[in-house]
């Protein structure tokens, strides 16, 4: 069962997927409501066993019993091999914000999956893992593992955070650096370290999600997608296939 809760760490997620009852304080339910993380939220996490994690600009730090590692930016669909019978528990950062936190730029982990010990010193994330998988929450003791991870670290860019509000609000890119006084070449090179593209793909990815959250609720396709930033509904086919290797019908029949 998928569920998740926002996270004491600004626009953070909290989220995990076990077999069995949800963790304490986890709302059941779909993941990717697409709003949950400041506009700019998680995307099909876990939805369902094996079910595709969609491109949603965020990175995540997981764990399952005994392992520790960190979800890098997609730039198309991510199918798990497999749910362990533990479980998975995750903290999905918002975009921008998880390379000041992890310290390693998102571009080095775009579309891939890498065990925390590839990161962090490996006696640091042994008495993290062991800490984890004794506690009485294990979900919860992740989330202190962020926090105190931000605490220790410096503030994430603003300028980066004005971006993902902008490009999530369907502001044109270039017209985007323009108003953060940044220059074109300047934009997409802190973009690739920020979100681990640059700020084309990240227009894309957040439109993507935009439009998930309309189909969800009951907008017809057309109207979904005008409403989410496409020029027609035809655009908005050809994107959901690149990006989500699905149909829209499809996904929002996962539920």
């Amino acid at each position: 069962m998928y569920a998740e809760r926002a996270s004491r760490l600004p626009g953070a997620i909290v989220w995990s997927r076990v077999p069995g009852p949800p963790a304490p304080g986890l709302e059941t339910g779909r993941a990717g409501s697409g709003t949950d993380a400041g506009g700019a939220g998680p995307g099909e996490a876990f939805a369902a066993p094996f079910a595709a994690v969609l491109p949603d600009g965020c990175m995540d730090l997981l764990w399952t019993e005994g392992r520790l590692l960190v979800a890098g930016p997609d730039t198309g669909p991510y199918v798990p091999d497999e749910v362990p019978s533990a479980g998975w528990a995750g903290v999905r950062f918002f975009p921008g914000t998880a390379p000041t936190y992890l310290g390693v730029p998102a571009d080095e982990l775009r579309d891939r999956r890498v065990e925390l010990t590839d990161l962090w010193p490996a006696s640091e994330v042994r008495r993290l893992t062991a800490l984890i998988d004794t506690a009485a929450d294990p979900v919860t003791a992740l989330e202190e593992v962020a926090l105190g991870r931000a605490a220790d670290s410096e503030q994430p860019d603003p300028v980066l955070l004005e971006v993902v509000a902008a490009l999530d609000e369907g502001r044109p890119v270039a017209r985007t650096a323009d108003e953060l006084g940044l220059g074109a070449r300047q934009l997409h090179r802190r973009s690739l370290s920020a979100f681990g593209y640059g700020p084309k793909t990240l227009a894309r990815v957040l439109r993507l999600q935009r439009a998930l959250v309309l189909a969800r609720d009951g907008v017809p396709f057309a109207e979904t997608a005008i409403r989410a930033g496409f020029a027609d509904q035809s655009h908005l086919a050809r994107e959901v296939r690149e990006l989500a290797g699905s149909t829209l019908g499809e996904l929002v029949g996962r539920r």
